[in-house]
């Protein structure tokens, strides 16, 4: 059974750092492209970060949005077949539920959600001022 498990998520202050995973099982993660998105109340759902090993992240092995983009690190762990997302320097409006989202092919527009294939259930990421 192919499944994606987000966690790591939690409460901090601004200023704070938080390490969200994504656990992948019945697929070889480092195969597909992986991306995070994240769904604040109200807004619509948004491509924070991308990764690929075949440079599937709209030519590119990571990419990331304008809003987090030298404050957010995406990694993997091939033994481990999981996905991180290191978010640093974390702002109220980074407040979201965090999901990942797993594709077999390389993307022309990673940050297109419809894309994907394969979801987590999401993590709650709230962060105060």
């Amino acid at each position: 059974e192919v499944q994606l498990v987000e966690s790591g998520g939690g409460l901090v202050q601004a200023g704070g750092s938080l390490r969200l995973s994504c656990a992948a099982s019945g697929f070889a993660l480092h195969k597909y492209t992986l991306g995070w998105f994240r769904q604040a109340p109200g807004k619509e759902r948004e491509g924070v970060s991308c990764i690929s090993l075949s440079d599937g992240c709209s030519g590119s092995s990571t990419n990331y949005s304008d809003s987090v983009k030298g404050r957010f690190t995406i990694s993997s762990d091939n033994a481990k077949n999981t996905a991180y997302l290191q978010m640093n320097s974390l702002k109220p409006e980074d407040t979201a539920v965090y999901s990942c989202a797993a594709v077999y092919w390389g993307l022309g527009d990673w940050t297109r959600a419809g894309a994907y294939d394969y979801w987590g259930q999401g993590t709650q990421v709230t962060v105060s001022s």
